[in-house]
């Protein structure tokens, strides 16, 4: 077995559209996915500081190509991203690169780039983490791909 996987599926949610308890089931950190739970939904939806956060089909641009950026400057090779209203997918390689330095990075300097071009007082862009596939295999790899570059919006796919 390597030592490094080829590359990591990323995904990861705007703010406040999908919170613990959602109607659409959700994923509890360190726990994995829990069914609908109404009253924790309603609970985290009050603790929230700012509206959810729906991206326009500009802001949806400008994280693309901040994604693209970020990815060029450190070298990283990216393979697929596709920012919807609501999410982001993107499948990276970068040998020898933890996947939470790589998240951490690439929706910090998205979030710079939303401040700096669209609402710069919006303190929430992102939900707190986000999901990471480890892909081992270049079939996955392509399989990951192949959904973030064709799958998106499409019936049974992202919206």
């Amino acid at each position: 077995m390597m030592d490094d996987p080829i590359g990591f599926f990323f995904t990861w949610v705007t703010y406040g559209t999908w919170l613990p308890g959602d109607s659409r089931g959700w994923v509890e950190h360190r726990h994995g996915w829990r069914p609908a739970q109404p009253a924790l939904e309603l609970e985290s939806a009050a603790r929230m500081t700012e509206d959810a956060c729906w991206l326009s089909h500009q802001q949806r641009k400008a994280v693309e190509d901040q994604v693209a950026e970020t990815c060029l400057h450190r070298r990283w090779r990216l393979h697929a991203a596709n920012c919807r209203t609501n999410h982001l997918h993107a499948v990276v390689s970068a040998p020898g690169t933890p996947p939470k330095k790589i998240r951490a990075d690439l929706k910090a300097w998205a979030t710079r780039r939303l401040k700096l071009q669209f609402v710069a007082d919006r303190k929430n862009w992102w939900a707190e983490r986000g999901s990471t596939r480890w892909l081992w295999a270049e079939d996955d790899l392509d399989a990951a791909v192949q959904y973030v570059a064709e799958g998106q919006g499409r019936r049974g796919g992202c919206g």
